[in-house]
């Protein structure tokens, strides 16, 4: 697999963006002509620049607006594009792109733009260049790719051939089994980029709201399945507008983009089944192990542990590091060596194969972490997350793996009995789709459908990555860009919520108060009857209901960066209360501001 990926899709300059490609492990890239003529550095420098660099230039793009027009404009269009060949052959570009006319096309005829694309392909082979014609969604004449393989058809040059970009074909709804009947020869180039379900005009959907593969809700998978089969040997290349990416750090979303593009090539071999392809697949999850807890002072946190009804777990034998326990659900708390406020610093997850796991990480890009161990402690193949949260992974449960490794635990017969239902990890605005990816590439989880839930500061995106039975569930939430990043939380699903409200309480924990205005909706909405609205109201629970089940929780004061949340699923309900979300939010908010 060769990759490439166009320089508009990173942010700084075009020396910047090249040294980013390189360094992201990219052996190409197409250089966007609106790059160039922004340098200070001359074709003949970028040119030696990349060859210094490792990066061979797959393409040189845009031509726009050339074919379907009049013969004087025609005339003045290849005028326009000799003058580009000439600063192609300084740059040792050997291809353009030329895409479908949609400013200054006023002929509809497939013969004339078949006429003038041949003339514009003997003029550019002048230079030892080859043209790849793209049919743009949005094209006047030309938004279909069989419409333009019709005509390259029709112009028949050797140098005339057809781009493909999965943007332009699933955004239209187009059928890709119609690649195969392209001359597999004269599939000159592959354009790829991932996009959210979005009901607007196409050209706004492409300019501002592409992502790269994985991160939203294209099958690419399918899409690359049939360009490959159809015969495409050349690049797999990146081309995404997106205005976050164009904002953030030039080196690691060249790295995010790299790690898309392997994730999206081994989906694709193993979907394929190609036995020559030797790729590591990923491991699901069966379960959370655990969920660590770092900081330079968790003394609050273990207060709250121990008021919820969790049972200390032990010290552990070598490092100033201890477990608390509920059930089946562990929370580690680390004082070695770390700085700052109570955070969440890292997740475990029980796989078939812990190894393969991180391989399979690793072989798409994700960075392997050191975990310092002893003689006698357990085998925990470590990854960063984009976040720098570490994911840990065993293929042992949890009484036969780490949990031997502390002493001192208490044998608490009363403890609270529970499992970890779900993490919530906020997410900045620039970091939120690379998560998403990480998410699905490396953990194997199935991104759902998100929501828009209004926050004190503007409308917070909600979205669950989870595997198809739920027992594991990250639940990611995306403030706006000017509000403060939400702390996280660690949700326990236990059997009775009431009755562990009543035990916390009982234990002098204070749960996160709750309005009374709340609780006269909650009666409007449900018709709840007034001994069990008095209860909820009491405990500071909140309360969903669906046609599946209900669904009761409440929440802990906030210590740091982090919080609990004990929740209670009843019949078969699946959500996560997102109606009670709002007031959370600014409940929270009141007691940060007080």
């Amino acid at each position: 697999m060769r990759t490439s990926i166009a320089t508009v899709c990173l942010s700084g300059g075009l020396v910047d963006k090249l040294h980013a490609c390189a360094a992201a492990g990219f052996d190409g890239v197409e250089i966007m002509d609106a790059d160039l003529v922004a340098a200070v550095e001359s074709p003949e420098e970028i040119r030696a620049l990349c060859a210094r660099l490792g990066l061979t230039i797959d393409l040189f793009q845009p031509l726009r607006d050339c074919e379907g027009v009049d013969d004087a404009t025609f005339a003045d269009n290849l005028r326009r594009a000799r003058a580009k060949f000439e600063v192609m052959r300084r740059l040792g570009a050997s291809m353009v792109l030329v895409c479908s006319n949609v400013g200054t096309a006023t002929i509809a005829d497939p013969e004339v733009a078949a006429r003038q694309l041949g003339h514009l392909a003997d003029a550019a082979a002048e230079y030892g260049i080859s043209i790849a014609y793209e049919a743009l969604a949005w094209g006047r004449f030309v938004d279909d790719y069989r419409d333009a393989w019709n005509i390259v058809e029709r112009a028949d040059r050797a140098n005339l051939g057809v781009c493909l970009d999965s943007f332009h074909v699933l955004s239209r709804g187009h059928d890709p089994a119609g690649i195969a009947d392209i001359d597999p020869a004269k599939l000159f180039f592959l354009q790829l980029a991932d996009a959210p379900s979005l009901d607007m005009d196409v050209l706004s959907w492409s300019r501002h709201h592409r992502l790269f593969p994985g991160e939203g809700q294209f099958d690419l998978t399918t899409f690359l399945s049939h360009v490959l089969r159809a015969g495409y040997t050349g690049p797999l290349s990146l081309e995404v507008f997106n205005d976050t990416f164009r904002q953030t750090d030039v080196t690691r979303t060249a790295a995010h983009a790299h790690r898309s593009l392997r994730w999206l090539y081994n989906s694709t071999v193993r979907a394929n089944g190609q036995p020559d392809v030797q790729v590591e697949p990923p491991q699901p999850p069966h379960a959370v192990d655990f969920v660590e807890i770092s900081g330079s002072d968790l003394s609050s946190v273990e207060q709250i542990l121990d008021q919820l009804g969790f049972g200390f777990g032990g010290g552990h034998r070598t490092k100033a590091v201890r477990l608390w326990r509920a059930g089946e659900a562990s929370i580690v708390l680390s004082e070695e060596p770390r700085s700052g406020e109570p955070h969440i610093e890292g997740i475990g997850f029980t796989v078939a194969d812990a190894q393969a796991a991180k391989r399979h990480a690793v072989s798409i890009g994700a960075t392997p972490r050191f975990r310092r161990t002893r003689a006698g402690d357990a085998q925990l193949p470590t990854v960063s997350a984009p976040d720098g949260t570490g994911i840990y992974w065993s293929s042992a449960s949890t009484a036969e793996s780490w949990v031997a490794e502390f002493e001192g635990g208490r044998s608490d017969v009363d403890s609270l009995q529970g499992v970890i239902d779900h993490v919530n990890v906020a997410l900045p605005w620039h970091e939120f789709d690379e998560a998403v990816l990480f998410n699905i590439g490396v953990l194997a989880l199935d991104s759902g459908t998100s929501a828009d839930l209004a926050g004190p500061y503007g409308l917070v995106r909600s979205q669950v990555m989870r595997t198809p039975d739920g027992s594991v569930r990250l639940a990611m939430n995306l403030a706006p860009p000017t509000a403060p990043l939400q702390p996280r939380h660690i949700a326990i699903r236990v059997d009775d919520v009431v009755a562990a409200a009543e035990r916390a309480r009982h234990s002098g924990l204070p749960s996160l108060p709750i309005p009374d205005n709340y609780y006269d909706d909650l009666h409007a909405r449900f018709g709840l009857d007034d001994e069990f609205l008095h209860l909820l109201r009491e405990l500071n629970l909140l309360y969903d209901r669906d046609t599946n089940g209900s669904f009761l929780h409440f929440y802990t004061p906030t210590v740091g960066k982090v919080f609990f949340e004990l929740v209670e699923r009843r019949g078969a309900y699946d959500g996560y209360g997102a109606a009670s979300t709002p007031v959370r939010l600014v409940a929270q908010e009141d007691r940060r501001a007080g």
